[in-house]
């Protein structure tokens, strides 16, 4: 007997799925680039994650973030920063933990202990007038010295790396404050701290620290717009895609061969399976969507109580679940400026063989087919809505299905 309680389905914001499907390129860049090259003492960039609602990288830096913890990494909480908020005392709050955890609260060195008294100050008045105003460095520039200071410490430990993780970054729309945030952080990125080395030598390498930064993509208009080539150098934007239907068949392969290992009302361990027409029924329906494979899994989960999920309990859960669906799919296309948005439903309206760019520019009322090139440049680039192949096609599968079929319903 199955229950909601057992369901391994997590549609909900920023949860670490126990169904994982996909992202293998980025769950490897962590494991075996970013977090070995960085304890190795070599530079490599922060890692700024961007995608469209429902693409999952909050939940994937999460999971990144769980890995890290289970070999007894350092990693903040998901620094989620609202609208209108502090992202710098945001950071303040989580850095001194870390210090906690590194030891550095009870440090005997006095600059040390001033240090943590300057970055309690800016945990409590963020960047305000007040502090500004005080002597001594900037609030960011604090932030930065405490890092360096945690990544020290890591050091010392051996094989511990310091993992951030700043979610919502578009929602940092004043530039002066981005701007101080980016700075803290790539400073610390970049800092060269020299050690002594077998011989007597002296060799200078970088702190165990990464960052990820996680958003809209939106982040990479504004982050690029004043940082520019500073930015680029210290954080590497990868811009996530939709997931192809082979990770996805995969996720649930665990259900067709050995079934999904549940509780019983005795306490004893039982098996939920499912059919195979049922795991193609789940993986059609998401179009590629993390969340919405999320979605369609739970309530394929809750349309039943026994141990065999069938097609009929996928397709009778999706009818509760498709107002949802729609709804996902209209917030990201409301979202869009009016030219992306038109560019999308033109080419929605051509036949999938007709979709060049020349032809969506005229259906569109361009003048000529270059005048659209900036804004399927970015559908592409920037959103991966679009994939700008001959002819053009969709990345975003959910949103194709949307504009030319009666997909959800």
């Amino acid at each position: 007997m199955r229950t909601p309680l057992d369901s391994p389905f997590s549609p909900g914001s920023d949860t670490v799925p126990e169904v994982w499907a996909g992202r293998a390129d980025q769950l490897s860049d962590w494991r075996d680039v970013l977090r070995p090259r960085r304890l190795a003492g070599i530079h490599e960039r922060g890692r700024t994650i961007l995608g469209e609602a429902g693409s999952g990288k909050s939940s994937l830096v999460r999971r990144i973030a769980r890995d890290a913890t289970d070999v007894g990494d350092w990693v903040t909480p998901q620094l989620r920063i609202p609208s209108g908020t502090d992202p710098i005392k945001r950071l303040a709050v989580a850095l001194l933990d870390l210090a906690s955890a590194a030891g550095l609260a009870t440090a005997r060195e006095q600059h040390i202990s001033e240090l943590l008294r300057r970055v309690e100050t800016v945990a409590i008045s963020g960047v305000s007038p007040s502090v500004r105003a005080q002597e001594g460095p900037e609030p960011y520039t604090v932030l930065t010295d405490l890092l360096i200071e945690i990544g020290r410490a890591a050091i010392q430990r051996r094989d511990v790396m310091v993992l951030i993780h700043i979610d919502e970054v578009q929602n940092i729309t004043d530039e002066s404050t981005r701007s101080q945030l980016l700075t803290a952080l790539g400073d610390a990125l970049a800092y060269e701290e020299t050690i002594a080395v077998p011989g007597g030598m002296q060799v200078d390498r970088g702190l165990p620290i990464a960052v990820y930064l996680t958003g809209l993509p939106e982040f990479a208009d504004t982050a690029g717009a004043r940082t520019g080539a500073t930015f680029a150098r210290r954080f590497r934007t990868i811009t996530l895609d939709a997931i192809d239907d082979t990770a996805l068949m995969a996720a649930l392969q665990p259900f067709v061969t050995d079934g999904w290992s549940i509780a019983n009302d005795g306490g004893d361990a039982d098996r939920v399976f499912m059919e195979p027409a049922a795991q193609r029924a789940i993986v059609e329906l998401s179009c590629g969507e993390p969340f919405l494979f999320q979605l369609a899994g739970e309530r394929a989960w809750y349309a039943g109580t026994g141990n065999l999920i069938t097609a009929t309990q996928v397709r009778t859960g999706w009818r509760d679940a498709a107002p949802e669906a729609e709804a996902h799919v209209q917030r990201i296309l409301d979202r869009l400026p009016g030219r992306e948005r038109q560019f999308l439903e033109t080419m929605a309206g051509l036949e999938p063989e007709e979709r060049t760019l020349t032809n969506i520019a005229r259906a569109a009322g361009y003048a000529k087919g270059t005048d659209a090139g900036p804004t399927a440049q970015r559908l592409d680039l920037t959103r991966r809505i679009i994939r700008r192949t001959r002819p053009y096609s969709f990345r975003h599968r959910a949103i194709e299905a949307y504009l030319t079929s009666d997909w959800p319903w």
